[in-house]
């Protein structure tokens, strides 16, 4: 292989904005058409508009609203996470509840942030959802902390957290923060089998097969709901 393809380019990440303010998507655009390594296939306002764009530009990443003037974007995550198995989701909003959090990453979203984030770590979040971690805003992640300093959950969340040892704690309080098991494991002192087990073993108890529900789940106090 020459000195040339191995140090060749990877292709840009290919990024949809979704969001029902004009205002909103210009401050994006702006914002992220400067960026390296990211290149906008398109924006739209309303949930239809957003399914019709993602099926013709297959994305890899959509930044996404919850609220649409047409419908809400968790369905609008459910049906791309569908049908695009390959993109991934990024709700970037205002609503920051718990409950929401949980909803959406459940529908199968990657990353949720505030709108509140500055543009550093928008790009960033970009990026590392692209290359495959799960993103959760600091915002959110400080009720991951409180947890993780041994604070009571909500009683109905009790069922589920409470069999979580303190390590498995630490390993999601990392999880939530975006980290690779191999992050954790240097922050932790462990090695990144034993991250990858204690995940694993988190995962079985919380009745969860994916690291963002993990996460999700330890940051709201809420138990996996049936179905």
């Amino acid at each position: 292989m020459s000195a040339a393809h191995a140090t060749s380019t990877p292709p840009p990440i290919r990024l949809a904005l979704v969001d029902d303010s004009e205002l909103v998507r210009l401050g994006l655009r702006t914002l992220l058409e400067d960026a390296p390594g990211i290149r906008l296939v398109g924006e739209a306002g309303t949930a239809e508009a957003a399914l019709t764009l993602c099926a013709r530009e297959r994305p890899d990443v959509v930044l996404l609203d919850i609220r649409l003037p047409d419908g809400n974007g968790i369905e609008v995550c459910r049906r791309l996470r569908q049908q695009l198995p390959a993109t991934r989701v990024i709700f970037l909003t205002s609503a920051g509840d718990g409950q929401t959090v949980d909803t959406a990453i459940r529908a199968g979203a990657h990353g949720y942030l505030l709108k509140e984030v500055d543009g550093r770590g928008l790009v960033d979040a970009v990026r590392a959802v692209a290359a495959g971690r799960s993103i959760l805003d600091p915002a959110i992640t400080a009720s991951v902390l409180q947890r993780a300093r041994g604070d009571d959950p909500p009683a109905t969340s009790r069922p589920a957290l409470d069999t979580l040892s303190g390590q498995e704690r630490r390993v999601l309080t990392l999880v939530a923060q975006g980290r690779t098991n191999k992050e954790a494991a240097v922050e932790l002192g462990l090695s990144e089998k034993t991250v990858k087990n204690y995940l694993s073993t988190a995962f079985s108890k919380l009745h969860v097969s994916r690291r963002a529900e993990a996460a999700a789940i330890f940051v709201s106090g809420r138990p996996p709901s049936a179905g």
